[in-house]
């Protein structure tokens, strides 16, 4: 029956009104943009000038404030791609090895002889000692340093290979721990450079891994790539402090050499600390998610010989006491020191889920850049280009829009009408959905929406044709409306679910541009199939059902 159900009548308009809502926004772009910093100020600091209260108050805190994102194409910006230097991890590995090796051998000492390192190449470190015929005991005795690789492709081998030739040792990472190794240092680099430009404000920064060692950074909004690089360039201040208390009240006098600084995770609750730390995160060689001895999540830590000795004076002296973990002037962790912790290395456990392990282990490794970066590619869009952009897609949209709308009404009359309404009402949908998922709008996503105007009355064409041949076989116009919804529908899907497809494509293997056309592309198919299908078909309904006609004029 051509008639519509009530639910579906209040569902089909129920997702076109919470749709149009959610895009209204960029209606009003520039005050909904300022409302948002002002909010995300507050929130950071608790505090607003009169300016910033001003642009919170000229939108209602009830009403909807996500907005489409410009890219970097759009607002201008910096755009950097860096190289993060591996090679450096591994070196640093091998030198925090030495000491622990060292040891190991000095228990051998009467059977190998002289221990002596010599030099070797980066990530590898070599140990002579006094007797080549007790080479394999030692070997055996450092191998007994090795741990197992804590990654699912690694599961049952060595992070370390030890080998012996003549009356030299060899110690290198296994592939399995290199592998585990870079995919730490990428993830560690990339939480170092997002927490560098968020704690700078910017607006909705692109930062993402490429390949195997380099990170693409994309800031709109910021003046110039060597102010972006400037910035990556600051170093987090990782530091661990003794506790002295806990307080609710940051106003509170803190004592002498003392600090109050903030829970990181909760609201409300302040660390009165030692203001002299115990060892900083310079002394931190890493930091990884592992198990305790129940099998729950926790995270495991390693200092060099320097901020061993320090945290193990420290532990034997004050066995079940917190211990703070201060991360850019915030307590990131607090736990309690169960027993001294020698050596150098040590677990923090706690009521960790595994990602909280994870997030973690990057927190404490992300005191410093792991390993230098070089950038190979900087440029700096100026604001200027991207309003030349934004003007050529509003042309471009406009000349596209004209042109489907006036084609449309000139081929079907009164149905090319419903279908331009249901064009007008796609494209809300388009961008009430980038603006609920915060996407990022592109000069190749403006691309997207023009051809989408063309391709959404496609479907509308198809099901107007349909009718078209139905009623020339002399049905009623009734049942030659509704049997052109349905006999269209086949071609309908088999049309979009092949661009779908091919949308999806462009989306995981493309990158940048790319991505942003492959974004509104397929935000585009599913909201030009709804439209088509149900919006047109609505208002058909109802004029119908009102008007009655012996005849269409189609």
């Amino acid at each position: 029956m051509l008639q519509i159900p009530l639910w579906k009548r209040v569902v089909i308009i129920g997702l076109c009104v919470i749709g149009l809502g959610m895009a209204a926004p960029n209606l009003f772009y520039s005050r909904v943009e300022g409302h948002n910093d002002a909010v995300r100020t507050l929130e950071r600091s608790g505090a607003l000038s009169d300016a910033q209260a001003e642009a919170k108050a000229a939108w209602p805190d009830w009403l909807p404030s996500g907005l489409v994102n410009l890219g970097l194409d759009l607002r201008g910006g910096a755009h950097l791609l860096a190289e993060v230097h591996l090679s450096e991890v591994y070196k640093a590995r091998m030198d925090a090895l030495w000491p622990e090796a060292r040891k190991a051998l000095a228990a051998e000492r009467a059977t190998i002889g002289s221990i002596r390192r010599v030099a070797s190449p980066d990530g590898e470190l070599r140990i002579q000692i006094g007797n080549a015929d007790q080479i394999a005991a030692a070997v055996a005795a450092v191998k007994a340093l090795a741990t197992p690789v804590v990654t699912l492709t690694g599961v049952g081998q060595s992070d370390i290979e030890v080998t012996g030739q003549g009356d030299t040792l060899t110690i290198r990472l296994s592939e399995a721990e290199q592998a585990a190794t870079d995919d730490r240092t990428m993830q560690q680099s990339l939480e170092i450079v997002r927490r560098r430009v968020d704690a700078a404000g910017t607006r909705e920064p692109t930062i993402m891994r490429q390949g195997s060692d380099r990170i693409l950074i994309e800031v709109p909004g910021i003046g110039s790539a060597a102010e972006l690089k400037s910035l990556i360039g600051t170093t987090a201040k990782l530091t661990f402090h003794q506790v002295v208390g806990r307080s609710s009240n940051p106003d509170q006098p803190a004592g002498s050499g003392n600090v109050i600084l903030p829970d990181a995770n909760t609201q409300g609750i302040y660390y009165i600390l030692d203001q002299v730390p115990v060892v900083s995160g310079d002394e931190l060689t890493d930091a990884r998610p592992e198990t305790d001895q129940n099998g729950y999540p926790a995270v495991g830590f390693r200092f060099n010989p320097t901020g061993a000795r320090a945290f193990g004076d420290f532990t034997q002296n004050h066995i079940g006491e917190p211990f703070a973990i201060v991360l850019d002037g915030k307590v990131i962790s607090a736990p309690v020191i169960q027993s001294h912790i020698a050596g150098g290395s040590g677990i923090i456990t706690g009521r960790f889920s595994s990602q909280e392990a994870t997030d973690l282990a990057l927190l404490l490794r992300a005191g410093a850049l792991p390993a230098g970066m070089t950038f190979l590619e900087e440029r700096t869009i100026g604001p200027e280009l991207g309003a030349d952009s934004i003007a050529a897609g509003r042309v471009a949209a406009a000349v596209g829009f004209i042109a489907v709308v006036v084609l449309i009404i000139a081929s079907y009359g009164l149905f090319g009408v419903f279908a331009t309404v249901a064009l007008v009402v796609n494209i809300g949908l388009i961008f009430g959905i980038m603006s609920m998922i915060g996407s990022t709008l592109t000069l190749p996503g403006i691309a997207g929406i023009v051809l989408t105007m063309g391709t959404a009355v496609d479907a509308n064409v198809l099901i107007f044709e349909r009718i078209r041949e139905e009623l020339r076989t002399a049905k009623g116009p009734a049942r030659a409306i509704e049997l052109g919804f349905e006999k269209a529908m086949s071609a309908i899907v088999d049309a979009n679910v092949t661009t779908f497809i091919t949308g999806v494509i462009l989306f995981v293997l493309g990158a940048g541009p790319v991505r942003g056309f492959a974004v509104t592309l397929i935000i585009g198919i599913l909201t030009s199939v709804f439209t088509a299908i149900y919006v047109t078909r609505l208002m058909v309904s109802v004029w119908y059902s009102r008007r009655r006609p012996k005849t269409i004029e189609l």
